[in-house]
């Protein structure tokens, strides 16, 4: 049976179990084309280093239209009620003390520090998924090396996926750029690839956000490959995707925290972020959307680094979701990318992308926090109702369960049948231990 939940592409240096995770030099262009029947897993190790997975491109399916209105259709959501506008800023080796109430708005955290471009981190026990051709590396050496260049960062990012609720599941199913209007709506911007790993990493630039021992049952993963029915899910089928899911809610794993205070970064579902590394010498990437963290699925590294360059802006999925950054100290958050910049877009043309507008996403908002729902049922086309559930954030059926976690007690379950001694593990856990999870 074959499967695929990511291609990460990265330049991964192992030396005596050194990996070093940088910013790709080198990037193998991947085409992946979902079958109706499933999809299969691969695995490629050179640039960004053991970690999290990511989907398959799916077939596109022709995108519906309007909310109760008569224009074009677009990808689906799950859950839209956004928090209000917010600032940005950068992580890396910030400080953890709070820089102010007026750094960030209620619902966003303060990432103020020093990114390091290049990291090294040893590998100490790892296993080989053979259905995802991946390289899952459990236990790190309680130390990661900066090997590449520090840049001072700062920015606010979302404490939870899009609609950033605690206790909401996370939206799943959205383009690149609907998941972009979206953030503008609320006044924020999609995250860069590197403010999404800062946030991550923390000041230790650890390769998890809890430590340097990877535990599913601190952010959720390890779940078994269930053959998703591809025609049903480009239809946005409510019972498939309600079936698919795997996830828990927004701010359920109080141990899947960062430094900076950030939940739910890698596992549970995969995320999207705003590319950097198309500036890089010889990156062959075209792409804007970027994936990463790595989803809910066993084979997946689920670490903070590496990134899938892949998938187009045009890709949507039923583990994929996104969320927002802006600028801090009260300062105006311009919603395009940088590459976006580059190429001279403006937001209109991201709106025209998305098939529905920042106007139409605030209203969605407006009619789902006053009724609990868009009225998304009673449009007579499926292209409108699919735009609508989209927009509203209510693609998943309620048939879906949410994962059940066993207590991160202990030493965690591995995969690997050559381990290291319990000690050892032991001290890597101590290592990335702190009083709270996400104190400052």
């Amino acid at each position: 049976m074959a499967r695929r939940t990511d291609r990460r592409t990265r330049r991964e240096k192992c030396q005596n179990g050194a990996i070093t995770h940088g910013d790709p030099m080198h990037i193998r262009k991947h085409t992946d084309r979902m079958l109706a029947r499933g999809f299969s897993l691969s695995l490629l190790v050179a640039a960004y280093g053991c970690s999290g997975a990511s989907p398959t491109e799916p077939v596109s399916p022709s995108l519906p239209s309007v909310a109760a209105s008569t224009e074009p259709a677009g990808a689906v959501s799950e859950s839209v009620i956004a928090s209000p506008p917010a600032a940005s800023g950068s992580a890396a080796s910030a400080p953890l003390e709070p820089e102010g109430p007026a750094a960030c708005p209620p619902g966003m955290s303060l990432v103020d520090g020093e990114y390091c471009t290049e990291v090294e981190q040893k590998c100490l026990q790892s296993w080989f998924d053979k259905s995802n051709k991946k390289l899952v590396c459990e236990v790190f050496e309680p130390t990661t090396k900066c090997v590449g260049k520090r840049q001072q960062k700062r920015f606010c990012i979302d404490q939870y996926e899009w609609p950033n609720q605690k206790g909401v599941r996370p939206e799943v199913m959205n383009r690149f750029h609907q998941a972009q209007v979206k953030c503008g709506a609320v006044g924020k911007r999609m995250c860069t690839e590197s403010e999404w790993t800062m946030a991550c990493e923390g000041p230790e630039m650890k390769p998890f956000p809890y430590g340097y021992v990877r535990d599913p049952r601190k952010c959720n993963g390890d779940h078994s490959w269930d053959n998703p029915k591809m025609e049903k899910v480009a239809a946005r089928d409510p019972t498939e995707l309600g079936r698919l899911w795997h996830g828990v809610p927004s701010g359920s794993q109080p141990a899947c925290v960062s430094d900076f205070g950030v939940n739910d970064l890698p596992g549970n579902t995969d995320e999207v972020v705003a590319s950097e590394s198309f500036l890089l010498p010889g990156f062959k990437g075209k792409f804007d959307s970027i994936h990463t963290g790595g989803p809910w699925y066993k084979g997946v590294r689920n670490q903070c680094r590496p990134k899938v360059y892949t998938h187009d802006e045009g890709f949507y999925y039923y583990f994929l979701s996104f969320r927002c950054c802006a600028e801090p100290d009260g300062a105006e958050t311009d919603p395009l990318t940088p590459k976006q910049h580059r190429e001279r877009w403006d937001f209109s043309r991201v709106e025209r992308s998305a098939e529905f507008t920042r106007d139409e996403v605030r209203a969605a908002i407006a009619a789902k926090g006053k009724d609990g729902h868009c009225g998304c049922a009673e449009l007579k086309s499926s292209r409108q109702r699919i735009r609508c559930n989209t927009l509203c954030g209510t693609t998943v059926g309620p048939n879906a369960t949410d994962a059940v976690q066993a207590p991160p007690d202990g030493i965690p379950p591995f995969g690997a049948q050559d381990r290291v001694p319990d000690e050892v593990v032991r001290r890597s856990l101590e290592a990335g231990r702190r009083a709270s999870p996400g104190a400052r």
